[in-house]
């Protein structure tokens, strides 16, 4: 199968959701560079893999060998030429166009294999954008996992105007015959499928905090208990991070101009006081260090 020669994977960013993208690459058997900017990001982003794969090894769905042989699968370094021979490069950095535009521009320019993939773990950046920052925007497409990547099966996948036929089918096989993940197709607009529509229940959720109508508690366990909702908005924003919710809400806002998409004030001075979340310790709730 032509998926198959998407063996080399590398994977710009070791934060949440880079780490959980080089997990699932790596148990699936497959030979996976993490890029990250320093040494100590480069540790930081070790520990969270390893304190993953210890996770799922402890809960029973993960035998010893097979964490110790994603490990060995997977090397973590702060040196962008390492992607010179990945098949697939995957972009996973800060929601910040600046930020991920720099890394499509510098990926591009390092990767040597003409028929290579570049793809964005984006949330809401139109993929078009990021493909231009590359000579080859045919072979750039969004391939969007959800957190936790190990546990959840969905995959957006977004093609660009630009972007060729056969780049989205060898993702939406990788995805599928690799990975064992579902993918769902989505148009190259701002917050794709899902965060077109969760985003503005998140935004609302805040809104109707910040006005007093209720209390985070009330309006989580409203969500919880009466709509079955796995986790309630307010719970779920602090999860995605305050930070990253505003950056998806001001890309929908910025495509569309539609007032429900516009980050509340709350949610803009929370982020500006690092209260970013269960990753901060802090956001509408408190978690333990």
């Amino acid at each position: 199968m032509d998926e198959q020669d998407l063996g080399r994977i590398g994977v710009v960013g070791g934060g949440l959701m880079g780490s959980g993208i080089a997990e699932v690459c790596a148990r699936a058997g497959l030979d996976v560079v993490v890029v990250e900017r320093d040494r100590s990001a480069v540790e930081a982003a070790r520990r969270r893999l390893e304190g993953s794969l210890d996770r799922a090894v402890h809960r029973g769905k993960l035998a010893a060998e097979d964490r110790d042989a994603a490990l060995a699968a997977t090397e973590i370094v702060d040196d962008m030429d390492a992607l010179a021979d990945r098949d697939l490069v995957v972009e996973a950095v800060a929601e910040d166009e600046g930020v991920k535009t720099e890394v499509f521009t510098r990926a591009g320019a390092i990767v040597k294999r003409p028929d290579a993939i570049f793809a964005s773990n984006t949330s809401s950046i139109p993929i078009m954008k990021l493909g231009m920052a590359t000579d080859r925007p045919g072979r750039v497409v969004g391939m969007h996992f959800f957190n936790p990547v190990p546990v959840l099966s969905l995959v957006e996948i977004v093609p660009s105007l630009l972007t060729e036929a056969r780049t989205r089918e060898r993702a939406e096989a990788f995805v599928v015959d690799v990975l064992g993940k579902q993918p769902v197709r989505s148009q190259d607009r701002a917050g794709f499928v899902v965060n077109a529509l969760l985003v503005p229940y998140l935004l609302s959720a805040v809104r109707m905090m910040e006005s007093g109508f209720a209390s985070a508690e009330d309006i989580d366990a409203g969500m919880v208990r009466g709509c079955a909702h796995p986790m309630g908005p307010l719970a779920l924003t602090d999860l995605i991070g305050l930070d990253t919710t505003k950056a998806i809400a001001e890309s929908m806002y910025e495509e569309f101009k539609e007032p429900l998409y516009s980050p509340p004030p709350m949610l803009s001075r929370m982020v500006d006081a690092g209260l970013l979340g269960r990753k901060s310790g802090r956001g509408f709730y408190e978690y333990a260090s």
